[in-house]
């Protein structure tokens, strides 16, 4: 009988193996990375038409699915290049971040030069469409104004019906209120991360989950090529603006985080993802960037992975993938 048991069980195994794989073909499996060009710090927004838009700096990708992405267009037209000092800051558009706000596609960005801490500062653009062009723009702050030294990685999030803006970086993790169309500072900023590379994280997304706040962010250094130790750390809190903790209670302040994700012989310095996507199965997954060992000359380049939970912790196995089955998503 036991045998016989067991030769059922294996049966079942066998057919559920089948079963799985005859459930996704080929055709319903991705490979990593899915933008195999420069798209460092990427953001997602799923648009009113049903498409993904992915915006990198002032580069805007589209896709019908998260991961077959084509490139759009530049947010901003030659002549309203924000980054020519007509805000008040020069330098490039860095990682930008796209909502939609009251009936308008929002862009917040950066504007900094590498090494120019105290001259960087954080805008806002608006678009009538999700791939631009974004035409008004105006400076939100400094990083004079504010006290805040390298204010950059801007992050939108809305919470019991009011808007908030995150930004910041190796000397802490800030937050402040914004009026109800988003463009204007309302609030004073409080501070919910520390400082201190390379220990400290910047390119932070906040994601609220049954009851709690996921701070997510990326440690170590960003753009070093295959010298890169960018990595992916959490902590977590009941209210929006923490304490975030890790999961044995240490501070986010102090740099406490949970390891989410770290390089490999594949992908080196995995790091600043995007707003955490809900697919129409309600799986949850992120966006990243990461350096192909294979490709160092790509620039950073973009990924796509599965976030899992795990008694209230997000998951990702540690290492980036080479890809899997494709995210469910149904044509609206």
């Amino acid at each position: 009988m036991r045998k016989r048991l067991i030769g059922l069980f294996g049966l079942l195994i066998s057919t559920a193996t089948i079963a799985q794989t005859t459930s996704t073909p080929e055709h319903d499996h991705y490979t990593n990375p899915v933008i195999g060009t420069g798209a460092p710090d990427p953001s997602v927004l799923r648009a009113a038409d049903g498409m993904f838009y992915l915006s990198s700096g002032a580069g805007i990708w589209k896709s019908p699915n998260l991961t077959d992405w084509t490139f759009a267009r530049m947010a901003f037209d030659g002549a309203q290049d924000p980054g020519d000092g007509h805000l008040g800051l020069k330098g490039e558009v860095w990682a930008s971040d796209l909502n939609y706000i009251n009936g308008k596609y929002v862009m917040y960005f950066s504007i900094s030069v590498w090494g120019g801490e105290w001259d960087s500062g954080i805008c806002v653009a608006t678009s009538d469409n999700p791939d631009g062009p974004y035409s008004w723009q105006k400076k939100l702050f400094s990083s004079k104004e504010v006290s805040v030294q390298n204010s950059i990685d801007p992050f939108y999030i809305e919470d019991n019906g009011r808007k908030y803006l995150f930004w910041g970086s190796f000397s802490g993790i800030f937050g402040v209120e914004l009026s109800d169309d988003g463009l204007s500072v309302v609030g004073e900023k409080r501070q919910i991360a520390g400082g201190g590379w390379p220990e400290a994280i910047e390119g932070t997304c906040i994601y609220k989950r049954n009851g709690y706040y996921y701070l997510i962010g990326s440690r170590g250094a960003c753009c070093e090529g295959l010298e890169s130790t960018y990595n992916l750390g959490v902590a977590r809190s009941e209210n929006l603006f923490g304490p975030y903790t890790d999961r044995h209670g240490g501070s986010a302040m102090f740099n406490c985080y949970e390891p989410l994700l770290q390089g490999n012989d594949r992908v080196k310095g995995p790091g600043h993802c995007s707003e955490v996507i809900v697919d129409d199965n309600g799986q949850t997954w992120l966006c990243y960037h990461g350096w192909d060992v294979s490709r160092p000359d790509a620039g950073r380049v973009c990924y796509l992975d599965r976030l899992d939970w795990i008694g209230d912790w997000p998951d990702m196995g540690t290492y980036p993938t080479t890809g899997g089955v494709k995210p469910v998503i149904s044509h609206r």
